[in-house]
């Protein structure tokens, strides 16, 4: 690697799967390389949030980040495997964060979250985070691939050309499972 030139994501990645690497010099490069995106990603799923959620965008991206320099055992294949881990992380949290406030409060409370802006809906409609988890884990169930397509592009704001790419699979595969994805989500949760 060039001394004179910052890394990207995925030359950092790398350097962290390489045996004997300084995971720590290599996670604070990484955090300043990313933090910035992670943040939009975290501002744009919070932007769906309750006014009051006392969970913030920065909190979402550090409590994130925690998790994935914690990943001992996963070898980054590169930017677009290091942004769907984060997506999957996020949306655990967000769940996690969901549950614990449902738990807590008498009669459920679930917090809503609205998906119309990332699944294309026209109406206006708010659903539970939770009843979406629910969902993609039930479309997992129906079609792997589906569920991974809409958690890229949804949690994660990857475009359709760097799914197909983290996928392995052509754009028109993708272009047409999220196409079905979103119309299955649009009738599971209007149901």
């Amino acid at each position: 690697m060039c001394p004179n030139r910052n890394p990207g994501v995925t030359e950092i990645l790398l350097e962290l799967n390489a045996e004997g690497a300084d995971q720590s010099q290599w996670s604070d490069q990484l955090y300043e390389v990313v933090y910035d995106e992670l943040r939009h990603l975290a501002a744009r799923l919070m932007r769906s949030e309750r006014a009051d959620h006392t969970l913030q965008p920065t909190a979402l991206v550090h409590e994130a980040y925690m998790r994935l320099v914690d990943q001992t055992r996963v070898e980054w294949k590169g930017r677009a495997h290091f942004f769907a881990i984060a997506a999957r992380i996020m949306r655990r949290i967000l769940i996690d964060h969901a549950r614990k406030k449902a738990r807590l409060k008498r009669g459920g409370g679930e917090q809503r979250v609205t998906w119309d802006e990332a699944l294309g809906i026209k109406q206006d409609p708010s659903y539970e985070i939770v009843a979406l988890d629910s969902a993609l884990t039930r479309l997992s169930k129906l079609d792997e691939r589906m569920e991974k397509v809409v958690e890229l592009r949804v949690f994660a704001g990857l475009t359709i050309k760097e799914i197909a790419y983290a996928l392995g699979v052509s754009k028109r595969t993708i272009d047409d499972d999220w196409m079905v994805a979103k119309q299955w989500l649009t009738h599971e949760l209007a149901g």
